[in-house]
Order: C-alpha cells, then structure tokens, then sequence
C-alpha cells in the first residue's frame, strides 16, 4: 500500500499560471470579491470564476459571503509559505534582478507584506538585527527561539505579550526566507504580531493603491534605527 502524500493533486494547483496569479494577489492577506480580485490578477471573469472554485475546492482558498458578495482569501498561512517556497525555486523576477529599479520594484523589494508578516530587505535587517542581539536564536528546522530576559524585556517594550501568542508548528517565530533577499527574515505568530504592532505604531503603514506594499514611516525609520541599529536608504 502506496502511503505518500499526494502531492501531485495540490502542485497542479499551484502551478497552473492563472491561479498562480490568483493566489499571490491574495498574499498580502486580504479578502477579495471575484470581480476585484481577477482584475487585479489579469484574469477573465469567466476564466478566474472556474479557477476560484477549484481552488476553494483544493483547500487553497476559503470563501466567505457577505450580502450578495462572496470573499476569496488564502486559506492558511501554510498556502502563503508554499507560494514563498515556489517564489525561491523559481528566482528572483528579473525586473529585480536589473541594476535600475523602477521606484515600484524597489519599494516592493524593500518592505512588503507576506500574509500577516513583514518581508523584504526591511525584514531581513530586523531578522539580522534580531539574531545580532540574542534576541532569537536558531532552532531546529524553521524555527526561532525567543532568548532570554534582555530579549523578552525588548519585545515586551513593542507592545508583545509573548505568553498570549499561540504555537504554531515551528513554535511562536519562524525563519521564512526572503524570495528577494534570500535570507530569513521572521514570520509565524510573533513576527505577525510584530507586523501588526509597528503598524499600530506609525512605524508601517500598507500603500493604499498597492496594499501589498508597505511604506515606513519618518518615525518608523528613527525607530528601527534607535531600537536595532536599521538605517534605511531613502
């Protein structure tokens, strides 16, 4: 008896490069009615509709009605971290890979949001700066591990109540590699909290055409430079 996963069934989910399209649109953590969310991905009404339902139907996407709207969201962060993973093997899109960004691609390689956590070089630097200090460290596998009392002390000042987070499989931070920097930079519950928490703040803020993108602030560039050392360029 055959006991592997069936994984051929999921891939070809992904893969087919309309649904691809679909799927990271929504990467930024957002619900989307079907209308919006084809135009955005470059999709046809009729074509996206069919593509939706399978990926309702694979678990990819969960849908939530709301009058005579129906909403498209991932269905996990797990399908945000495949969606990442396949971003690695494909490499970095070549309008990043040129010596001249345009001002979109460098905002969009700065800092962005992965599902519900920071990503991009602002990310990274945070990760770094984070691991500099001691205040993660390592674990196996993806995992990050929160050091000891200056680190909990640190993280308390952000506003963290690191007790009220939830384990998720790697515990409460994991290591997610950065598609465009190819370094870790920290998601799972604490770095979505972190996210959340400087957005808060005034340190982050999402771009309102470009939700995906997100912009620091003056204070957010002070802050990240009195609290870890991060100067960003302008």
């Amino acid at each position: 008896m055959r006991i592997e996963p069936n994984i051929a069934q999921v891939a070809a989910l992904f893969g087919e490069p309309s649904r691809a399209a679909l799927l990271t649109v929504l990467l930024d953590g957002r619900a989307l009615p079907a209308g919006e969310l084809a135009r955005t991905a470059g999709v046809g009404a009729t074509a996206a509709s069919g593509h939706l339902a399978k990926l309702v139907d694979g678990d990819l996407l969960a849908v939530e009605a709301e009058g005579r709207h129906r909403y498209y969201r991932l269905a996990s962060p797990a399908v945000a971290t495949v969606i990442e993973d396949l971003a690695q093997l494909a490499g970095i899109p070549a309008v990043l890979s040129q010596p001249k960004l345009s001002a979109h691609a460098s905002a969009l390689r700065l800092a962005r949001s992965c599902y519900d956590h920071l990503a991009g070089e602002l990310a990274v630097a945070i990760a770094t700066a984070l691991e500099k200090r001691k205040y993660l460290v390592r674990g196996e596998g993806k995992s990050y591990k929160v050091g000891g009392k200056t680190a909990r002390r640190w993280f308390a000042r952000q506003g963290i109540d690191l007790e009220t987070l939830r384990p998720g499989r790697y515990g409460i931070a994991r290591q997610c590699l950065d598609w465009t920097e190819r370094r870790p930079h920290l998601a799972g519950p604490l770095g979505g909290t972190l996210f959340l928490t400087w957005c808060d703040a005034g340190w982050l803020k999402r771009h309102r055409a470009q939700p995906r993108l997100v912009e620091v602030t003056i204070l957010g560039r002070r802050k990240f430079r009195e609290e870890l050392g991060i100067s960003l360029h302008s």
